[in-house]
C-alpha cells in the first residue's frame, strides 16, 4: 500500500501539470514515459545545477512549524504540498529527487534550506514519499520547469479545492 501511494504522488503531480497545459510539463513527462497532452507551448530550457552540485547532495525536510504560512514562491504550505526549497533555482523548476531507490519529481516552491549545510529542503510530504526522516544524501537533477502558481505542489484534488475556496464543485 505504501509503495502504491508513493507512485501515486508522482503521477498526481505530473497529471496536474499536464492538465493545466503547463509549459515544461513535457520535459518532466518525457522522463517518466508519459504521453503528450497536446499543448502547443514550448518548454522552457531546464536550468542546470552547477557542476559541483550534481550527484549526491545533502537534503533536509521542513513542514509542521511552517504550515499555514506562504512559501517564498507564494504557495500556502499545508501537509499535502509536495515540493522542495532551493536557494538558487527559479520557482517552478522541476527536480528529479531520488533516495534509496525511490524517485519523485518535485517543483521548487520555496527558498532555503538554512539548516545543516543542506542543498535541498523537502516538504514533509515529499520527504515521506521518499522515506526520508533525517538529514540525508540524495541525488537531484533538474528535469524542466512549469509556471509558478499558488497551487503548485498540491495534488489535483487540492488544486480544485483551492480554486473553489475549499468547497468541492459538483
Amino acid at each position: 500500500m505504501h509503495r502504491a501511494f508513493k507512485n501515486t504522488n508522482v503521477v498526481v503531480l505530473l497529471a496536474a501539470m499536464l492538465a493545466t497545459g503547463a509549459p515544461g510539463a513535457s520535459a518532466a513527462q518525457a522522463s517518466t514515459g508519459g504521453a503528450s497532452a497536446g499543448g502547443t507551448s514550448a518548454a522552457r530550457p531546464a536550468p542546470s545545477l552547477p557542476r559541483a552540485r550534481r550527484g549526491a547532495s545533502i537534503a533536509t525536510w521542513f513542514g509542521p512549524g511552517f504550515y499555514g504560512q506562504r512559501t517564498a514562491c507564494g504557495q500556502m504550505l499545508t501537509p499535502a504540498v509536495i515540493g522542495v526549497a532551493n536557494r538558487t533555482l527559479r520557482c517552478g523548476t522541476l527536480v528529479n529527487v531520488s533516495y534509496r531507490g525511490r524517485r519523485l519529481i518535485v517543483p521548487v516552491i520555496d527558498r532555503g534550506p538554512y539548516a545543516n549545510g543542506a542543498d535541498w529542503d523537502l516538504t514533509t510530504e515529499a520527504a515521506r514519499a521518499l522515506g526520508i526522516q533525517d538529514t540525508v544524501r540524495i541525488r537531484a537533477r533538474v528535469v524542466g520547469s512549469v509556471p509558478n502558481t499558488p497551487t503548485l505542489g498540491l495534488p489535483p484534488a487540492g488544486q480544485q479545492m483551492a480554486a473553489t475556496g475549499g468547497a468541492i464543485a459538483g
